[in-house]
């Protein structure tokens, strides 16, 4: 079963992934049993599913190979090879003392099984195991995840290798907006408590939180930099880009005087939108130290 902080990181997994423009997520409420939640890799005229769990496990596989600078053959001979062993699934029991993703073995000097069952360790030992194979880089996917895996099944990755290739080009990027996942996000929750808690383990606090103070601070200095380039541009008397020269003006204005009213503009409207931003924080900070204040 997919459960709560599963699905809260594979949509963290999934927007992260939409906002780079490796995959497209579409977020469904109360659509009927017609529309369920899954993922799509789409290459040519083949597609294939994945649940968002094997998809957040396989955009794991993806990104800790491209964190190592493997190419994508590496991704997907590591995908084929999870495929075959796990069904792209951190499972934690197997043959033996197997477990996790890739059904490593402890007592074969994997790792210890929590580790094992951690899916950036997981596929960082994979790819670290892979590395080790002699020429690899040009092997075909199944005999080099077969020489990593030691399988008693080698030919087994092969039924796997079109959906890795497919699977690692869409999660590298290599597709744009290979992958496309629906997510049904069910009833809006009374509170938001228990996805900012997986987004803070998993992103962590800073992230997602900064002090209303610090806030302030970032806005300052944003603020003060946009005033000086405005002041610069408002009293030059040199034109600071060549296009100023050569652009068409209104009333006769001299490239100099039309970059003096660009910078009046600048300064009027950038001037708002900051101050309106730091007082907006402030009036926020007020209640938060009085709050803080009553418990004291």
């Amino acid at each position: 079963m997919f459960r709560g902080r599963s699905w809260a990181v594979a949509i963290i997994v999934l927007v992260v992934a939409a906002a780079s423009g490796v995959a497209v997520l579409v977020a469904t409420r109360d659509q009927g049993p017609n529309v369920p939640p899954g993922c799509h890799v789409s290459l040519g005229n083949q597609t294939y599913t994945l649940s968002p769990e094997q998809t957040a496990h396989a955009t794991t596989i993806a990104a800790v190979g491209k964190r190592m600078g493997l190419p994508d053959h590496a991704v997907s001979v590591a995908l084929a090879a999870s495929l075959q062993e796990s069904k792209l699934q951190n499972l934690p029991h197997g043959d033996r003392d197997s477990v996790g993703l890739f059904q490593q073995r402890p007592s074969q000097g994997w790792g210890s099984a929590s580790q094992l069952l951690t899916p950036t360790y997981a596929a960082g030992a994979f790819y670290r195991h892979l590395a080790l194979v002699k020429g690899w880089e040009s092997l075909p996917v199944t005999t080099a995840a077969q020489r990593v895996q030691r399988s008693a099944s080698p030919s087994a990755y092969a039924r796997w290798e079109p959906e890795a290739r497919a699977i690692a080009q869409a999660a590298t990027g290599e597709i744009p907006a290979g992958l496309s996942c629906r997510v049904d996000v069910g009833p809006t929750p009374a509170s938001g408590t228990p996805m900012r808690n997986a987004l803070t383990q998993e992103l962590g606090p800073q992230t997602l939180d900064v002090s209303v103070p610090v806030k302030i601070g970032y806005l300052g200095v944003a603020f003060v930099g946009s005033v000086f380039l405005g002041l610069a541009l408002t009293f030059s008397n040199t034109p600071f880009y060549d296009f100023y020269v050569a652009a068409p003006r209104l009333w006769g204005l001299s490239a100099a005087k039309d970059q003096n009213f660009g910078g009046i503009l600048m300064n009027a409207e950038q001037s708002a939108v900051f101050l309106a931003a730091i007082l907006y924080f402030v009036l926020r900070l007020i209640p938060e130290e009085e709050h803080t204040s009553s418990q004291a």
